[in-house]
């Protein structure tokens, strides 16, 4: 799964990777948690256009009786996605990519717990493959939310975990974000596990363990 993650690259370079302008403040993050608010970027209706938008993490669907459903819902099964009652639709219509520049996974050590943070080689930031949706509750505004595609570790992740997030190549951000519904199947191949030779992982402060810190600090190397 993906319960918690970063996003601290500079602006100019998210908008220039994902060939979108960032119409809001989008402060460094250290420690993403669930139900908080996102930064993803999604086609417009309208024009097809790309668009940075902020969405809570944890997808409600359209025919949600309230948004506390979201909590169970911050991750989808790639393998399934398509078929899910609380996906599908999603999956067919409303696609995004969630801007990372790594997350965190956690590993059983007797009775502890140690945790990592793992990212790309190059330390570029990686594209999640998303879904969003509205939803319209009785008597308040409407909410964005968003769900994380996950799909089976790779060699790297799996001695944490036995799930990873779906990261998207830059080469198939168009596909992902604008393919047609008659060629779905064009859309499998991204839904795999990433090449772990590209990937690094490495330990960090058990201060991660608490989703209120939020600091570059999180990052260090644990001294506990």
């Amino acid at each position: 799964m993906c319960g918690r993650f970063t996003l601290f690259e500079a602006d100019t370079i998210l908008s220039k990777e994902f060939g979108a302008p960032i119409p809001f403040d989008l402060k460094p993050r250290y420690n993403v948690a669930p139900s908080q608010q996102v930064a993803a970027v999604r086609s417009r209706t309208d024009n097809g256009k790309r668009e940075f938008s902020l969405f809570r993490w944890g997808l409600i669907p359209s025919w949600a009786k309230d948004a506390s459903i979201g909590n169970k819902m911050i991750n989808a099964r790639a393998e399934t996605v398509a078929e899910k009652p609380s996906f599908r639709n999603a999956f067919r219509h409303r696609r995004c990519l969630v801007p990372m520049n790594g997350f965190f996974e956690w590993q059983k050590r007797g009775i502890y717990k140690k945790p990592y943070f793992i990212a790309l080689g190059d330390k570029r930031v990686m594209a999640v493959a998303g879904l969003w949706e509205r939803w319209e509750g009785a008597g308040g505004p409407p909410v964005e939310s968003c769900t994380l595609l996950t799909t089976e570790a790779n060699e790297l992740i799996a001695p944490m975990h036995n799930r990873m997030p779906v990261i998207v190549a830059p080469g198939n951000f168009e596909l992902w974000l604008n393919v047609p519904e008659q060629d779905f199947a064009a859309l499998r191949p991204l839904l795999t596990p990433y090449p772990p030779g590209e990937m690094f992982t490495r330990p960090v402060s058990l201060r991660v363990n608490n989703p209120s810190t939020d600091d570059e600090r999180l990052l260090d190397l644990p001294t506990e």
